[in-house]
Order: structure tokens, then C-alpha cells, then sequence
């Protein structure tokens, strides 16, 4: 079942929901909407699964940097979210998309128990600017159904995550490189 924006104020301020910071005006019927961070990562070169991913990390200047296509980026939420109580799932808006920009398409479920900034994946159709702190997606809160396990009681890899994390597919693949 997904939550109403007034569910989400009402769970929020009950402490079941971390949005910080948080903005009641950012509320819509059934989502909170979601703004890009300050910072993006470029990763460049050949993507290889067994490898890290090499990349760049750059502060997007407040008078905006242009998305090429055919690049990777990865980004952060302005927003850091999470719930013990409900799971999350991050997608783009409308708008975004209209723009010709796919964010986050890989990866929008996020587990109970586990409070982040979000890492992003940014694709673009076209070259098109992108400013920091621009409403970026909406976040639905969603009730679980059976017994509560805490993302974070599982320690998985991602679990510490502080900032963008690229990918560490590379620590499932035998002969990995590290």
C-alpha cells in the first residue's frame, strides 16, 4: 500500500520517516519530491563489472552543468530518506523525463531500516542542463507486508554508504579486481 502525502507528514513527524531536510511544500498526493544534490560523479573509460569504475567528482556550479549523452553519471539525493517502518521507491518526475533525462531506472527500491543520501544513475537523450538542488523525482513510501528485517541488520555492502558510491559489483565476481 502506498502512502498518501498526508500519510507521510503524519509518519514523519511520528519519527517513522527520515526526510531531512525536510520541506512540507514538497509533499504531493501520494510522494515527497525529491531534489538533486550538490555533487555529480563522471565515470569515464570502459565500464567493467569486475572492476571498479573509474570517475570523476565535480560540485555542479550553481549556474548549472550540461549532461551529454552517451555518459554516465551518477548523482546524489539533496534529501536523505529512509524508514525502519516503509520502503521507499525513487524514480524521476515527469518533468525530468520530458527533458529527455532517465534517473535512477536501475535501483529504486529502498529497504527498510537503511537512511541515505541516494546515488543516482543519469542517463540523458540530449545534451541538457542540470542545476543543484533542482526538483529532481518523487519518493513513495510503501507498507510492508509480513515481519520487519532491517536493511542494516544484513550488512550488506552498500550499508555504510556516506556520498556517491559507484558500483562494487566487482566484490560478487570471482576474480574480481578490487
Amino acid at each position: 500500500m502506498i502512502l498518501t502525502g498526508p500519510a507521510i507528514a503524519a509518519a514523519r513527524a511520528a519519527g517513522e520517516i527520515t526526510i531531512d531536510p525536510y520541506d512540507p511544500d514538497r509533499l504531493s498526493p501520494n510522494a515527497y519530491d525529491w531534489r538533486l544534490g550538490d555533487n555529480l560523479r563522471i565515470c569515464g573509460g570502459d565500464l567493467d563489472a569486475a572492476a571498479p569504475t573509474d570517475s570523476t567528482e565535480i560540485a555542479i556550479p550553481r549556474t548549472g552543468f550540461v549532461l551529454q549523452p552517451g555518459v554516465l553519471y551518477l548523482g546524489i539525493t539533496h534529501e536523505k530518506t529512509g524508514s525502519e517502518t516503509y520502503a521507499q521507491f525513487l524514480n524521476g518526475n515527469r518533468a525530468i523525463g520530458a527533458r529527455g533525462i532517465w534517473v535512477h531506472v536501475s535501483a529504486p527500491l529502498g529497504h527498510q531500516g537503511h537512511a541515505i543520501h541516494w546515488t543516482l544513475e543519469i542517463r540523458t537523450s540530449q545534451p541538457v542542463r542540470v542545476y543543484p538542488r533542482m526538483t529532481f523525482g518523487k519518493l513513495v513510501f510503501l507498507q510492508a507486508l509480513g515481519a520487519t528485517v532491517s536493511y542494516q541488520q544484513h550488512g550488506l555492502k552498500y550499508t555504510a554508504s556516506q556520498g556517491i558510491e559507484t558500483s562494487r559489483l566487482y566484490e560478487e565476481i570471482p576474480g574480481g579486481r578490487p
